[in-house]
């Protein structure tokens, strides 16, 4: 089989996944699915880490799932599981899109927090052509993030967006112009995104994803709200606010 398993890195408070397979265009096999899966679950438990990126190697994003594996395969059960996990993750995640997409690949793009992409960007979903039906996850996170006429044009018309196109129907919320301006976004917002203080930066990702979904628990929204109110960093922020200085979080 070309290429290798997805690899997963810890630097400090980011995590970084990377996908291993150019030359098969990235292509997701059962085995990496199940990889996938265990390394979101990793992070998880590693309470130091505050974002993962998602970036794949070569030319490619991603392909999607292999789909010679598709017979007598519940591919849709595994993908929308891990799409799940994906969007479920406790980090705040971000897709570092450097080539094109396809199919699932494109769902597990937008189970992330944020997405950065090039001009080189493309994405079309085959499943329609392909017989296959796409799962409940996948079409709910299509028409929550982008709108119920795009998520038809893509999965019922089979339409191709460019790179353009995936900026201006919400797909992707940056577009650079080369790998390295996409290298250097990325590290920007991954910057920008460990200055928050991490209780309300980890606690409104979780809620803004449950009201998406139209599964926001109210109970447990107003508990976090509370233990934040409460929070040293609540403190810090508002003193730092205040002398006009950098506040110095410690996630407590």
């Amino acid at each position: 089989m070309n290429g290798l398993a997805p690899l997963l890195q810890i630097d400090g408070h980011m995590a970084r996944i990377t996908l291993r397979r150019p030359r098969l265009a990235n292509r997701l096999e059962i085995e990496d699915l199940r990889t996938l899966r265990a390394q979101v679950d990793q992070v998880n438990h590693l309470s130091a880490v505050r974002v993962l990126v998602l970036s794949g190697e070569g030319r490619y994003f991603c392909s999607g799932f292999n789909i010679a594996a598709v017979p007598g395969v519940n591919a849709g059960a595994l993908f929308e599981a891990l799409a799940d996990d994906w969007e479920a993750a406790r980090p705040i995640t971000v897709a570092r899109i450097q080539g094109g997409l396809y199919g699932g690949a494109t769902d597990l793009a937008l189970a992330c927090d944020f997405r950065l992409g090039v001009a080189a960007c493309e994405m079309f979903v085959p499943a329609a052509r392909l017989g296959l039906h796409f799962y409940q996850g996948g079409l709910q996170r299509y028409v929550s993030r982008l709108g119920l006429q795009w998520a038809k044009r893509v999965l019922l018309a089979g339409a191709t967006l460019d790179a353009k196109q995936m900026l201006s129907c919400g797909f992707l919320d940056q577009l650079l112009a080369g790998g390295t301006e996409l290298d250097v976004a990325t590290e920007a917002l991954v910057a920008d995104l460990l200055a928050m203080a991490p209780l309300a930066l980890l606690g409104m990702k979780k809620h803004l994803n449950a009201i998406a979904r139209g599964a926001l628990d109210a109970t447990t929204l107003q508990a976090d709200i509370a233990h934040v109110n409460l929070s040293l960093d609540l403190a810090e922020g508002v003193s730092a606010w205040q002398e006009k200085r950098v506040p110095h979080f410690i996630g407590g």
